[in-house]
């Protein structure tokens, strides 16, 4: 008797810590029964049997007063509804708001900005693109207006993401370079929780894999790797750079110690393909006509085999790999495109709906309240009550009559705006086509037998599909900048700058458009070196679109970049003079409107202008055509000094 009893109390003991031990190593640190259900409903997300678990998570965190594990039961349920496939977007709109309330209600407001993010992403994979930039445009003006710096650190973290997905690498910069600004400054425990290696990776990422910035970037991720997957990812990133480099046992080092890693599952299911065909290249067995490659890694790796491919000495290789990369890139692009004017149409036929039925709605209730004080009038005198209800009636006649002359006006205004949005596709496509119908034609002319074209003039075929390619190249940064200055998300972000490197990084950026027989100088007319407070990436970049332009125009003679402290004063001013064909005093202006090209037979899509007067007026400074200058065309760029 004494042995059952002994056997007894040891199974209820073993029963009883059975949660305790299911609720080791708790993160959330909520008590280990309510992390038991947790766990429970958080493996059923988005399947049959959530809907209990998670109940059982609420009635637990009740029942042992534990307001966080309340929260987190919001968290899952709004987690399972963006998940689910039937769900639509009041069910998630609704869960959010609660989830909202109930974290700002219990002081855990990381949660409350979690919500934007899972919301974010039912909207993404919804394909409304749109939608969700604005939810995260949401999130961080939310943030801001509440000074909360987790807040504003994930909204940063979602918005370069977002960027980076659609290859928008400028725009991610900046806001990665804010994620790790305000990790750096804050003392916030759930920021200071996370690793910077990821952001150092993703800065990286942002950069061509054999510039310099790339790899210090790169060291960076390695000095703060704190977990072992955060080194596995550094390794893959390193052995691709190796690989750029030619350096094949730096490559062959770094790509063993990634797949052998206990954590190789961190490095994604495309990158042992990508290492393969990296070592077929290495030994020359990769061959040009098996095309499988192409669908099984993103563009980007196809980008950097095609730089491994010009390093092993295989030019064809490089040159199919490059093709199929810029398909993919136009492809990529003309799907987002698409995926955006169809979103923005069906939000324009919503908001025209929901305005018919609310007039519609408000003109029933005048005419019932008319209608109400018609039948009192009549009650007490007859003539007049009628008199009343024909001038009433004239009225009403009268403003269905401005209505319909306002609605012509609106419907008149979408027909024009619809006309430009055709206009716009319209010369995009043109000027599309027009780079890749040159890189087409001198890729095949490559590709024909050896012996028909001399060297020099296979050199020759090559500049000109090189040329095509950082052509497109332009003509995407110019529509992605614009995008970027629409939505919000271009940033001014001030640090020392040098007069004299920026006008050498720019000049180097647009010499290779240079004509046959033009010169490009840089003449100072002020001491150097010279150091102000601006954003030195800024200025590069409209000084890049003036002498980019210049190039364009000026068939012979120089152009000329300068500097002056005296042509503004409180300003530091940047002039670019050309020996072109000049612009006419009256286009001083227009030229700097969206679209508008002077001389139609010149490549562009007429943004270049527009976005460094947008970036100029942004920097509190100006950019200008001196209509007194007669030897050419001279723009003017003044940044302030303060």
């Amino acid at each position: 008797m004494m042995q059952q009893t002994r056997l007894t109390i040891a199974v209820a003991a073993l029963f009883a810590a059975m949660p305790l031990l299911h609720a080791q190593n708790n993160p959330y640190q909520i008590h280990d029964s309510c992390y038991v259900y947790m766990v429970k409903a958080d493996a059923l997300i988005g399947r049959e049997g959530f809907a209990a678990q998670n109940e059982n998570l609420l009635r637990t965190a009740i029942m042992y007063s534990d307001k966080k594990a309340q929260v987190l039961y919001y968290v899952e349920r709004l987690r399972n509804i963006c998940t689910g496939k039937d769900s639509s977007e009041a069910d998630v709109l609704a869960a959010q708001e609660d989830l909202k309330r109930i974290a700002r209600d219990n002081g855990y407001l990381q949660y409350f900005y979690q919500s934007y993010q899972f919301v974010k992403n039912y909207f993404f994979n919804h394909e409304q693109q749109i939608r969700a930039l604005e939810v995260m445009r949401d999130m961080q003006q939310t943030a801001v207006d509440e000074d909360n710096e987790y807040g504003k650190w994930l909204a940063e973290k979602e918005i370069a993401s977002y960027y980076k997905v659609f290859g928008a690498y400028s725009a991610a910069r900046s806001h990665i370079r804010e994620v790790i600004t305000i990790y750096n400054r804050s003392e916030d425990p759930v920021i200071r929780r996370q690793s910077l290696c990821p952001f150092y990776l993703d800065y990286s990422a942002t950069f061509a894999p054999e510039s310099d910035s790339a790899r210090f970037f790169l060291d960076k991720a390695w000095k703060s790797a704190v977990v072992p997957v955060d080194s596995v990812k550094c390794m893959v990133e390193s052995a691709k750079l190796a690989a750029v480099d030619g350096d094949y046992e730096k490559y062959v080092y770094y790509r063993d110690l990634s797949l052998n890693s206990p954590h190789k599952q961190a490095i994604g299911k495309t990158t042992p393909v990508l290492f393969e065909s990296i070592d077929h290249l290495f030994d020359g067995t990769y061959d040009r006509a098996d095309k499988s490659v192409f669908g099984r890694i993103p563009s980007e790796s196809l980008a950097l085999l095609s730089s491994v491919a010009e390093k092993v000495s295989r030019p064809y290789v490089a040159l199919d790999l490059k093709n199929h990369c810029i398909r993919a890139n136009r492809s990529d692009f003309a799907w987002l495109l698409e995926a955006n004017l169809a979103e923005m149409n069906a939000r324009y036929e919503n908001d025209r709906l929901q305005a018919s039925l609310q007039k519609e709605s408000r003109q029933r209730e005048r005419y019932s309240g008319i209608a109400q004080v018609l039948g009192l009038l009549l009650l007490l005198v007859a003539l007049l009550s009628l008199l009343f209800y024909i001038r009433n009636l004239r009225r009403a006649r009268k403003k269905d009559e401005e209505m319909i002359a306002s609605l012509t006006a609106a419907n008149e205004k979408v027909r024009l705006a619809d006309a430009a949005k055709d206009r716009f596709i319209q010369n995009m496509t043109h000027e599309l086509r027009t780079p890749l119908n040159a890189i087409t034609g001198f890729s095949q002319l490559l590709a024909m037998p050896d012996g028909m074209f001399s060297s020099e003039e296979k050199e020759d075929f090559g500049r000109h599909v090189i040329n095509g390619t950082r052509m497109m190249t332009m003509l995407l940064d110019d529509i992605m900048s614009t995008s970027a200055m629409d939505s919000g998300g271009y940033r001014i972000v001030y640090e020392e700058t040098e007069c004299e490197a920026v006008c050498r990084e720019a000049m180097s950026s647009a010499e290779h458009r240079l004509q046959p027989g033009v010169g490009l100088v840089f003449k100072p007319q002020m001491e150097l070196p010279f150091t102000f407070r601006s954003d030195p990436l800024r200025i590069q970049q409209v000084l890049t679109n003036i002498l980019t332009n210049a190039c364009k125009h000026t068939a012979s003679g120089e152009i000329r970049l300068g500097c002056s402290l005296e042509e503004n004063p409180g300003m530091l001013s940047f002039f670019v003079e050309d020996t072109g064909p000049g612009i006419p005093a009256d286009e001083a202006e227009r030229i700097f409107e969206r679209f508008v090209k002077l001389d139609d037979f010149v490549q562009g899509t007429g943004l270049g202008l527009s976005i460094c007067r947008e970036i100029a007026t942004k920097m509190g400074g100006k950019v200008y055509l001196d209509t007194s200058y007669t030897g050419g065309s001279r723009f003017v760029f003044a940044v302030p000094l303060s």
